[in-house]
């Protein structure tokens, strides 16, 4: 193989888990392929969980290949227990497309979107008749789903698998066979799905796809892979002062694991901070302002980056308060208005109880003093600056 070739094969399957298989990605590389990438509706917001498989779709966008991002809104109609001991949930399609409006500009922010295709599974999936369906059905058996290992382990602990499960990698991989993919990437969780693409292509006459898995980034709680629906997530779209201090906020076990997935810093950098770290010549702590710097950058440039840490700095280790709090005007007097309600007014819970629950945690401050009781009410919430967390601040300004 020639030198650049090798380079190139070199820059693709850095950082994957699976690549299946690596001889075949090589012979293909001779000419543009098509590499696919799906994304599920799951909510609004992309983090940095996504990202991890974004940017290695970027890489192949930087080597002169196309990409296509499928939004999978017909098959989250389905539900996928992929990592879960129960199934997940089918969407309504209401929501489905609330969550798909913004996911373009997200995904732009780490793609070159205009090089970047975006289908929707819907435009071949949902004019499917029933007969078209148990056609495709029977291109995989019964045994080889059971050797996903989910199912396996639902089946034999006797609970129970709805057959609409099955249909789920089934639409997944019948994506492949629609846009012809050469190559797809996933979490190392979607391994089997991929492979019922790679296994559909064959049924219909098509070149087997490249099979290619990156690792699950766990979220800012260190246990749980990182989702929106565990409140453990780093969203793109987060403010600077935001994603700094949740990356702040890792568990020191993770941030090797941060630096190499979701940071550029090439490989050999990660292993001299790993170094680094190992010997005592870099602290936790400065590692992960270094660490949380690489990451608001990435998303919202240098200067941003730099604020962000001003930001934390004054916030978080000084305490102090910042200077740009924004405003939340009281349209009607708030004298009895309740902590509770005004959290839910200013935007920083979607109800009462989750409002509650954020008090509960200790999660809420008035004025720098730590709230008790979602129930208070101030005799004039005018000037009380709120704070939730270390980083989201509102002043109170009264009628």
């Amino acid at each position: 193989m020639a030198k650049n070739a090798t380079e190139q094969l070199e820059k693709l399957v850095e950082r994957c888990v699976d690549v299946i298989s690596a001889d075949e990605l090589a012979a293909r590389l001779g000419h543009p392929l098509r590499v696919k990438l799906g994304i599920d509706p799951s909510g609004p917001l992309l983090h940095l969980g996504h990202a991890v498989a974004l940017r290695k779709l970027r890489d192949f966008q930087d080597a002169g290949h196309q990409a296509v991002l499928i939004v999978g809104d017909f098959t989250a109609q389905i539900g996928d227990p992929t990592g879960l001991s129960t199934a997940r949930k089918p969407r309504s399609i209401e929501a489905i497309h609330s969550d798909m409006r913004s996911y373009a500009d997200q995904a732009g922010l780490i793609l070159d979107i205009e090089r970047t295709t975006i289908k929707y599974n819907s435009e071949w999936l949902a004019p499917m008749s029933l007969a078209d369906v148990i056609g495709l059905a029977s291109k995989i058996t019964v045994a080889r789903m059971l050797e996903r290992d989910d199912f396996t382990k639902r089946f034999d602990a006797g609970s129970p698998i709805g057959l609409h499960e099955f249909l789920y990698p089934l639409s997944q991989g019948y994506d492949s066979v629609a846009i012809k993919a050469d190559v797809e990437l996933g979490g190392s969780e979607q391994l089997f799905n991929l492979m019922v693409g790679r296994r559909l292509q064959e049924e219909f006459g098509q070149p087997p796809q490249v099979c290619m898995t990156l690792p699950i980034l766990e979220g800012t709680d260190g246990v749980a892979r990182m989702g929106k629906s565990l409140n453990n997530f780093i969203a793109l779209r987060d403010e600077p002062a935001q994603m700094f201090g949740k990356v702040m906020s890792i568990p020191d076990a993770l941030i090797v694991r941060y630096f190499r997935l979701a940071t550029t810093l090439s490989a050999a950098d990660c292993d001299r901070i790993e170094a680094e770290l190992a010997r005592g010549a870099l602290t936790p702590r400065d590692a992960k302002i270094k660490l949380s710097g690489e990451i608001v950058a990435l998303y919202h440039g240098s200067a941003a980056a730099k604020s962000a840490l001003e930001h934390f700095e004054k916030t978080v280790v000084r305490k102090e308060l910042p200077d740009d709090i924004a405003a939340y005007q009281l349209k009607a007097s708030g004298s009895t208005l309740t902590l509770c309600k005004l959290l839910v007014l200013v935007g920083w819970a979607a109800s009462n109880r989750e409002a509650q629950r954020l008090v509960d945690q200790g999660a809420i401050k008035i004025d720098g003093g730590r709230a008790s009781d979602a129930k208070h009410v101030e005799q004039s919430w005018h000037g009380k600056v709120l704070q939730k967390g270390n980083h989201q601040f509102v002043r109170i300004v009264g009628p």
